[in-house]
């Protein structure tokens, strides 16, 4: 179940909001222009599935996202727990962002965090399984993974080759408290 904290973008020390509800947590992040919605995730995946069987497990809502949404493609990015390589993937994503186009992440397992900067506020939403997160393009984001991160999720894009950031240059990610657990610890 997704968590969102909301923050002055220049004081992360004090959550101005925090929440678990799921009016709240869609109401709040609807008026930052962000679709969430929960889907059913009842579908076990395996640990040695591939990409094809996890978005072969989600056919149907895929297709219906895909159509509604106008996304031409979707993948899968598996993270499982003790990844040799963990610190160095999640420092990729770790600086502010943008992107042209929506980025849109459907939780099927695990969970991570977004961090979005919209009109002066840190929007920060904690998804996990069933969650489908799709922020607007040109918006200022990042997403922390955490320190042994353990998600599955497929992605959506309107373009072929996929993720493409434009990275801000800001440090903002910097002050803020980052993702520790599935359960939403921030240090």
């Amino acid at each position: 179940m997704a968590r969102l904290s909301v923050y002055s973008d220049t004081d992360p020390t004090v959550a101005e909001l925090s929440s678990a509800d799921p009016a709240l947590v869609t109401a709040h992040l609807a008026l930052a222009g962000v679709l969430f919605e929960r889907w059913p995730a009842p579908q076990a995946i395996p640990d040695a599935a591939d990409a094809h069987a996890v978005l072969e497990a989600y056919a149907g809502p895929v297709a219906v996202l895909k159509e509604a949404r106008g996304f031409q493609s979707a993948d899968v990015v598996r993270m499982p727990r003790g990844q040799p390589d963990a610190a160095v993937r999640r420092a990729a994503f770790l600086a502010e962002h943008t992107h042209d186009e929506d980025e849109a992440r459907f939780f099927v397992q695990g969970s991570g965090a977004f961090y979005l900067h919209v009109d002066g506020k840190v929007f920060r939403i904690v998804c996990g399984a069933g969650d489908l997160l799709s922020i607007p393009a040109r918006t200022k984001h990042w997403f922390d993974m955490g320190p042994d991160p353990e998600f599955t999720a497929i992605r959506f894009f309107t373009r072929p080759d996929g993720w493409v950031a434009s990275f801000t240059g800001d440090v903002i990610a910097d002050r803020f408290p980052k993702f520790e657990s599935e359960t939403g610890n921030v240090s």
